[in-house]
């Protein structure tokens, strides 16, 4: 296995917005905001190549969306997915799975692409993952998180024929060849293949999908929008867009004690700066113990 870091460019969103409850007092000191209150945040995906499959977990925001949109957002940086894909020798045509996290537009944008006057899926060799229960939520959006789902971003590849669902997750204590985490296995949530888990994590939105990898000894989780950053560890650091905020504490609570327990790698998808980080128990709680590069672990 093979993992490489894939990088879509940047964009901004509100400060209050992602920090919820937090003063800017405080959170302006992690991610300082500009003269709108805007904070720049990445959108970081990652490249899984396992065997025979080629692996991409969540695309960005893509970029077959109005200009008047993409206002809203201040695209900025020189990544492209394309441009990421092709560093490391890849092209679309090679994707044999694209994994979507969940269907906010910063996660999937990229997944459908303009052609002419058709939206078609970006990869065309590819079977695209998502779950029943989010994917009943993102077209069937209630009014707070609609602004969210954008469906030209996701219909499309049901029309294509190229979805496919991953299992209801379900309760195991099956410990599978090659994971040492006896926690992770107790965790909610279903095998992709030998080497993936995936976790299930309902507070940002309905069944948002978190893949957890099984990398040369190591248990390397992609954060998602569990945990959007490094500034996010503090518990109380709840972003003020997740539909249940009070489910996301007792997630987050639940998972940095696993981490610290189990020496996780959290490899994460917003951070501006930091690609990955390991955890330690500090006087303040659960903290970053040290921070590095996806490719620097062996």
């Amino acid at each position: 296995m093979k993992l490489y870091t894939i990088n879509t460019g940047f964009f901004k969103l509100d400060g209050g917005a992602m920090f919820g409850v937090v003063p800017k007092t405080i959170w302006n000191k992690l991610n300082p905001a500009d003269d709108n209150n805007l904070c720049t945040w990445a959108m970081r995906c990652l490249l899984i190549e396992d065997e025979e499959r080629l692996i991409l977990v969540d695309t960005g925001i893509g970029n077959k969306q109005s200009e008047k949109f993409f206002s809203h957002y201040y695209l900025h940086g020189d990544d492209t997915l394309k441009k990421s894909l092709a560093a490391h020798g890849f092209s679309k045509e090679d994707i044999t799975d694209v994994f979507l996290t969940h269907l906010h537009f910063d996660h999937c944008g990229g997944a459908i692409e303009r052609v002419g006057d058709k939206l078609l899926p970006a990869f065309k060799n590819a079977t695209y993952w998502s779950n029943k229960k989010h994917w009943q939520w993102a077209t069937e959006p209630n009014a707070r998180e609609k602004a969210s789902f954008l469906k030209d971003n996701f219909l499309p590849i049901q029309e294509s024929g190229q979805l496919k669902f991953i299992q209801e997750p379900e309760q195991s204590e099956n410990k599978r060849e090659g994971w040492s985490s006896y926690g992770l296995l107790r965790t909610l949530g279903s095998y992709f293949n030998n080497n993936i888990f995936i976790r299930f994590a309902n507070g940002h939105t309905e069944a948002m999908m978190l893949p957890v990898i099984n990398y040369n000894g190591k248990t390397i989780v992609y954060m998602a929008d569990l945990l959007p950053s490094t500034a996010h560890i503090p518990l109380p650091y709840v972003m003020a867009y997740d539909m249940f905020p009070l489910t996301t504490l007792q997630e987050k609570e639940g998972f940095l004690n696993e981490a610290l327990r189990n020496n996780y790698v959290l490899y994460f998808e917003h951070d501006p700066h930091i690609e990955c980080c390991t955890l330690e128990q500090t006087e303040k709680g659960i903290r970053v113990k040290n921070t590095f590069q996806l490719s620097e672990i062996s």
